[in-house]
């Protein structure tokens, strides 16, 4: 016999247990690159941007930036407590809400450029932020008011008051909405309207009643829902609701989810769904009776104490992307979890992530 017929014959004499042992090998090796392949599918097609709020009165905001799961930049002392993050064309805005400042910075393929420009919001105590016509309108506390920023002189050039402290604020590309969660700092949630805005008469023109505590909001198919989030006169529960305004017949329906069923404040769409975080992940809304299908959570990012007692601080969705800000301590490093066609990246931030932006390259 020759030493190829040899060869031949050991091979088929090899134990079959063994072959499929082999088999699950490569096929579990195949599958870990073909997991990295899906997760990394945005390298050199985008950068992400994470912004950490980082603790009060210590000035540790911080932006991680990350080329696919790499990361590229980490800009830290960015200021106190970064509240939100937004990209409009090819700069980064971020807001600091200890502060009082927004800070602009140019971004180029190999992150952002420094250290960017500066703008005082005179002690407003800004929040959050959206783009409409060349115009950066913001939410303050402090000034209980709208302010509109002129992105081609970077002046604020005028204020919409509103009655109550402004959180939230999107747009249908028409008018603006804004959430009112509270009346005066630090209540319980009092605040209970959404005001829409015309942006060209500079004015509030309707005010919604919502229910308690209305917080982040999304617009999908023509509605707009509203988390909400109020607790009781003595702070030891709190209260989690829903409620949905079809801004074609300005019908409102609302919802409040009861006790042990512990919700998050971020509204999101994901694949043509609305979600909303729950329990340790995000879990679909019914847009018919707003209740929340918990059989269907995506995500598990409970405490280890308690079923509970999730972790999850923020969430979003950018694209087919899922990201979960996780925070045990609100001590630095912290984690953000991508979840993209059932795979999952663990991305390392600063203390307490609560933002998220994406920004294409030119390529």
């Amino acid at each position: 016999m020759n030493s190829d017929s040899h060869l031949s014959t050991s091979t088929y004499n090899i134990n079959p247990i063994f072959n499929i042992n082999l088999l699950f090998m490569f096929a579990l090796v195949f599958f870990q690159f073909a997991c990295e392949d899906n997760l990394n599918k945005n390298e050199s097609e985008r950068l992400l941007f994470i912004s950490s709020e980082g603790n009060f009165g210590q000035s540790n905001g911080s932006i991680s930036v990350f080329d696919g799961s790499k990361k590229v930049q980490e800009v830290l002392d960015v200021g106190d407590v970064l509240q939100s993050i937004l990209i409009h064309e090819n700069h980064l805005f971020a807001i600091l809400n200890g502060t009082s400042e927004i800070k602009r910075y140019a971004i180029s393929e190999g992150g952002i450029s420094m250290p960017g420009i500066t703008i005082s919001t005179e002690n407003s105590s800004p929040r959050e932020m959206i783009v409409l016509n060349d115009k950066l309108y913001f939410s303050n506390w402090s000034s209980k008011d709208i302010k509109i920023l002129n992105l081609n002189t970077f002046v604020i050039e005028n204020s919409i008051p509103v009655d109550g402290l402004p959180e939230d604020i999107i747009t249908d590309g028409t008018h603006l909405f804004v959430s009112i969660p509270h009346l005066t700092l630090y209540d319980q949630g009092n605040g209970s309207t959404v005001v829409k805005i015309d942006p060209l008469a500079g004015q509030v023109i309707t005010s919604y009643e919502v229910g308690r505590g209305p917080q982040h909001m999304v617009i999908h198919d023509n509605k707009l829902i509203v988390s909400r989030t109020h607790y009781s006169e003595n702070w030891y529960q709190t209260f989690f609701g829903t409620t949905q305004i079809d801004l074609s017949s300005e019908n409102i329906i609302q919802t409040e989810h009861g006790e042990g069923i512990v919700c998050g404040g971020n509204v999101m769409v994901f694949q043509d769904q609305v979600y909303r975080t729950s329990l340790g992940g995000i879990v679909p809304l019914d847009q018919n009776d707003l209740s929340l299908d918990i059989a269907a959570r995506i995500g598990n990012y409970t405490s280890k104490d308690s079923y509970y007692n999730p972790n999850v601080y923020s969430s979003t969705v950018i694209g087919d992307e899922i990201f979960f800000g996780i925070t045990n301590d609100f001590v630095s490093p912290d984690s953000v979890y991508i979840q993209y066609n059932d795979s999952e990246i663990l991305l390392e931030v600063g203390a307490a992530p609560g933002d998220y932006a994406s920004w294409q390259k030119s390529n």
